[in-house]
């Protein structure tokens, strides 16, 4: 197959930039971007119970994918791959009825799957290997660059900015990073620069105190990137977003044949140059946890929400639901999102997100949870889980601290509020991860439970 890659290279790579042209305006239409649709997302479930990791509802009416496609879109990138694997139906379906780029865009949004192949019929084995295995479509895009995102984290950036960069300093790979702090280090890759911010070190969540000593960044350094130089955050951490040049990305993937950017192939690229740094200052969050998740949903109800989703100039995309505004009865609701389709009379709402067709009957208390919502007011008869024919939170209800996934119905005088202060628990259709309840997907909960 290196062969084969070798000669497909040669024979489709675009002109690279010399490093004596002069700063031109950034042409976007020669960056393509693949976004990692992600594994099986353990660390979520019971969220990844029935969908991959960037089908995930976020914000009441998102789901995560939408931050790297809305990113990339409003960074005028239009050739968009979204290479996926573990439970990806939810994901697809939300992909092809969210995005259409017009009939007259040279611009595409495509869906890569895993696939049998001639001559590989595994699984994709990491972030690099499912690049790898899609290489040869990659080939066929005309784009001098690549750029690769996550499908699961959280911010905003411009990438015209960072290819402008890349261009400006002609280097083969460009790496976004921002500053963390020693605890997020051990779960991070984290780098070196010198002073020209090439990077010389890199190491994948280390955690021996020599490794750490030997990767801080000094304050004056942190200064000089227009990062924050607070002392607790003098570490770089990889946001996992790269972007390479074309011919670059191909002869990595055929160099180095393991299946991981950050652990195997950006610390190969670091020996050989031309490799840099990128300073991300601003909100960054990987949604690897439930509580990582809860926390980034609970934010949004907050007067200054670390993630705005209220930028008119960089919207989020999404799916239009066609739903009606919601109905509001003699309910107090204070900081809360309530997304369109709800209907609610409940007695209070606080610090929680309703997502669409949420129903909350009457004396019922939510607070500091997210509710996702319904894909219909009333059940299919035979959807499985046990799931009443109509979907709601009935009178009565506590909830607290709480995530309550699609399609959950909770019946009369049910509390939610774990009573015995429990980091972890495994129940019969309802789990508590990081302190936090979670009611996965279709469940249903009796009359007058408490947990």
């Amino acid at each position: 197959m290196n062969t084969i890659i070798s000669s497909l290279v040669k024979k489709t790579v675009a002109p690279q930039i010399a490093s004596t042209v002069a700063p031109k305006p950034v042409n976007m239409s020669n960056v393509a971007c693949v976004i990692l649709g992600g594994g099986q997302g353990s660390r979520l479930y019971p969220l990844t119970k029935s969908r991959c990791k960037p089908a995930i509802c976020f914000g009441g009416r998102y789901r995560l994918i939408d931050v790297p496609i809305s990113n990339s879109l409003n960074s005028d990138i239009q050739k968009i791959f979204v290479v996926t694997q573990f439970l990806a139906s939810s994901l697809h379906k939300h992909i092809f009825q969210a995005y259409r780029l017009g009939t007259f865009s040279p611009g595409f949004i495509e869906v890569l799957s895993a696939e049998q192949k001639m001559d590989r019929t595994t699984w994709y084995l990491g972030t690099a290997d499912a690049v790898r295995q899609n290489m040869e479509y990659l080939l066929e895009t005309n784009a001098e660059y690549f750029l690769i995102l996550s499908g699961d984290q959280l911010y905003r950036l411009d990438f015209r900015q960072m290819m402008q960069t890349a261009i400006q300093k002609d280097v083969d790979v460009l790496v976004a990073t921002l500053a963390v702090n020693e605890q997020d280090a051990k779960r991070m890759g984290i780098m070196k620069i010198n002073e020209d911010h090439h990077i010389i070190d890199f190491y994948e969540k280390p955690s021996e105190r020599a490794d750490l000593d030997r990767l801080k960044t000094a304050p004056a350094s942190l200064e000089k990137m227009g990062l924050d130089s607070n002392s607790e955050k003098c570490y770089l951490g990889s946001m996992g977003i790269y972007l390479f040049k074309r011919q670059a990305l191909f002869k990595l993937l055929q160099d180095d044949p393991r299946e991981d950017f950050g652990k195997h192939l950006i610390p190969t690229k670091v020996k050989s140059g031309s490799i840099a740094a990128f300073a991300h200052d601003g909100y960054w969050e990987d949604i690897g946890t439930i509580g990582s998740f809860y926390k980034a949903n609970m934010a949004l109800t907050t007067s200054e929400p670390p993630f705005d989703c209220y930028n008119e100039l960089q919207p989020i995309y999404t799916n239009r639901h066609h739903l009606p505004g919601p109905k509001i009865y003699n309910t107090k609701i204070k900081l809360s999102i309530v997304c369109e389709g709800t209907i609610i009379e409940a007695e209070e709402i606080c610090n929680s997100l309703l997502g669409h067709r949420a129903v909350i009957k009457r004396d019922t208390v939510i607070q500091d949870s997210y509710i996702m919502g319904h894909d219909f007011y009333t059940a299919p008869s035979d959807m499985g889980g046990g799931a009443a024919k109509n979907l709601c939170i009935d009178a009565g209800c506590t909830i607290r601290s709480a995530i309550i996934d699609k399609n959950v119905s909770i019946g009369k005088n049910v509390q939610l509020v774990n009573k015995n202060n429990l980091t972890n628990y495994d129940g019969d259709n309802i789990f508590i991860r990081d302190g936090v309840i979670v009611v996965p997907r279709g469940a249903s909960i009796p009359d007058g439970f408490v947990l």
